[in-house]
């Protein structure tokens, strides 16, 4: 597993489980510096528990925990280090901005003391240098007169002004990865917009890599490089974002961009996969998508696929993957 130049994460066969049952299982990702990795995947597919886990930070009290795998970063495995170690990780080389910064910032505490103290901790820096470095982390997020506003408090600031606090919060000590949870969901569509610009503008001056978990395809075919197709707790299909999104090898995949709106499509209803996913507590045999998959035969039931190469630098989970047939032009961008 050692040294590809510059790759900064690998993951290997990780496995996440509760009370002795398996919620995540199988996860490769690989990511290189500066690189933006789209997960995606309906709600419920395992996309933020696979984060949290990269980051060792499960919910307090969930019982969640890695039951196996690798997670490689600059070619150390995070997996067995103690509480402490990943404290030194987290912030100062992995960043995580969450769904909703209203539940991540705290609502007493000032804008840039919350971002000051990852500084401080970090790299016992001065209060009076911590607050500098403050300022010029809003000024970074495009956050109006960062001077002024570095004293506000969280309830002072607009939605989309609170997910730039918390993505300069997440910069302070300049990590090379960036793990980013739905950060547009709340956000109407021009502050969306203008989030995901800089979030690839900060991409672009610092080298930064993203992990962007989202289920907006749309999301995916403007900022990502690369993709990674999640539904229920497994990988079903990797690769290239130009070519996943052009010609899917998954029939989930290619259900989940039959699901996207489109100009050219006639009023009413959009359409949607038939059925629902699968519980946790009720996870089918074989691969997990068979029962709701218009190809499925009985091999689907009775065999799990492996995450297999179909294509250069493309990977799928399934018995019948498919790069044949190209999509509709205009999905992939």
């Amino acid at each position: 597993m050692s040294g590809h130049p510059n790759r900064l994460m690998q993951v290997r066969d990780l496995a996440i489980s509760v009370a002795g049952r398996t919620l995540v299982e199988d996860v490769d990702l690989d990511l290189a510096a500066g690189e933006v990795l789209g997960l995606v995947g309906e709600s419920g597919s395992g996309k933020t528990i696979t984060c949290r886990a990269l980051m060792r930070l499960m919910p307090p009290g969930s019982g969640l925990k890695i039951k196996s795998g690798i997670i490689r970063l600059n070619d150390r495995d995070l997996v067995p280090l103690d509480e402490e170690a990943m404290r030194q990780v987290r912030g100062k080389e992995i960043g995580m901005i969450f769904q909703n910064p209203s539940s991540h910032l705290d609502p007493v505490m000032r804008i840039g003391e919350q971002i000051a103290e990852s500084i401080r901790y970090h790299e016992d820096a001065s209060p009076a240098d911590a607050k500098s470095r403050a300022i010029d982390l809003l000024r970074q997020v495009g956050i109006p007169d960062p001077a002024g506003r570095v004293s506000a408090y969280p309830h002072e600031f607009s939605g989309g002004m609170r997910q730039r606090a918390m993505i300069a919060a997440a910069l302070a000590c300049r990590p090379k990865l960036l793990i980013a949870d739905e950060p547009t969901t709340a956000l109407d569509v021009t502050v969306q917009a203008q989030v995901l610009r800089l979030l690839l503008d900060l991409r672009d001056r610092l080298g930064l890599a993203i992990i962007l978990v989202t289920h907006n395809l749309g999301v995916v075919a403007q900022t990502c490089d690369k993709l990674a197709v999640m539904y229920a707790g497994r990988l079903m299909e990797t690769g290239p974002k130009r070519e996943v999104l052009r010609d899917p090898s998954h029939p989930y995949t290619r259900a989940l961009l039959g699901c996207q709106p489109s100009l050219s499509q006639a009023a009413g209803r959009l359409p949607a996969i038939p059925g629902q996913p699968p519980s946790v507590a009720a996870f089918p045999s074989g691969c997990r998508f068979h029962p709701r998959c218009p190809r499925a035969e009985a091999l689907c039931s009775a065999k799990r696929p492996p995450l297999g190469l179909v294509a250069a630098a493309r990977h799928a989970a399934c018995h019948f993957a498919r790069t044949d047939v190209p999509l509709a032009e205009g999905v992939a961008s």
